[in-house]
């Protein structure tokens, strides 16, 4: 069957946990669509975004959830049902049989969906077995913004899983700025924001201003005025919402999309390691 293929993926991960393998077989099932939606086309109309991007396409050191995607051009009628059949029939050739629901809600910009399966393990060997207790049922959103911010760069990258395909991914510096927005105007604590900081500020990645801005003037608190933002406004944003993190709590968001050698880095998170790297970030800028 050609499931061995997906199976064969698996294996060349290596864990150190039930949750590890978990968390890998949803990334191989992410890597399944987005295959899937580039032999739909989705990638003439639409560009990859956010943390899985990150994961996927820049090698991040950490697992994600969900597939997040900006529309090239603005369009408030896009529908997931047009890609339905074909991450369907994609699935089915690779041995897996998924629903793709649409949960848009009316009259939102950001065009919701899910892939899932039930009982994976009918079709998959686990190492490490799962019982009763454990879930057994993937569910990958999709998410789209249907209107988004002005000021996006965007590029070509190639995945390699399951067979080569282009996916149009926003870049660097505009995935940085995706980041920076969500740190500064996200209502709850979400402890993967704090550690692709850390990726970005480690690579010395510089921010797209443009889409910050356009970002910040479209969502969040300073909705609606007219900013003119600059790396000074940035950084002394960003330290403003450190200081009052409440890290314990990022801590446990993170911590299960980590591997052990990963997680160790976590005994250090607080304020005062977040000031730092910022620091040395705005050093070299």
């Amino acid at each position: 069957m050609i499931s061995e293929i997906v199976q064969s993926r698996l294996a060349e991960y290596k864990f150190a946990s039930p949750e590890d393998e978990w968390n890998a077989i949803r990334e191989i099932v992410q890597e399944l669509a987005l295959a899937a939606l580039s032999q739909s086309g989705l990638f003439k109309h639409a560009a990859f975004q956010g943390g899985t991007c990150l994961r996927i396409i820049h090698g991040l050191t950490r697992f994600s959830e969900d597939l997040d995607f900006a529309l090239l051009t603005e369009d408030p009628g896009f529908e997931w049902q047009h890609y339905a059949s074909s991450l369907s029939k994609e699935f089915q050739v690779f041995g897996l049989d998924v629903q793709i629901q649409d949960r848009t809600k009316l009259g939102s910009n950001i065009k919701t969906a899910f892939i899932k399966r039930d009982s994976v393990g009918q079709v998959l060997t686990f190492q490490f077995p799962r019982d009763r207790s454990q879930t057994q049922t993937i569910r990958i959103k999709l998410e789209v913004d249907s209107r988004p911010p002005a000021g996006a760069t965007h590029e070509t990258k190639l995945i390699d899983f399951p067979y080569p395909c282009p996916v149009t991914v926003h870049d660097l510096p505009s995935l940085f700025a995706g980041k920076c927005h969500a740190l500064l105007c996200r209502t709850y604590i979400k402890g993967r924001d704090y550690y692709d900081l850390l990726w970005y500020l480690g690579r010395k990645t510089p921010v797209n201003l443009v889409l910050l801005q356009n970002a910040l003037e479209q969502t969040g608190p300073w909705q609606g005025t007219e900013l003119h933002i600059d790396q000074n406004w940035l950084i002394e944003n960003l330290k403003s919402v450190i200081e009052k993190t409440d890290f314990p709590v990022a801590i446990a968001d993170v911590n299960k999309f980590l591997g052990p050698i990963e997680a160790r880095g976590l005994a250090y998170w607080g304020p005062k390691y977040f000031l730092e790297q910022i620091s040395k970030y705005e050093g070299t800028i």
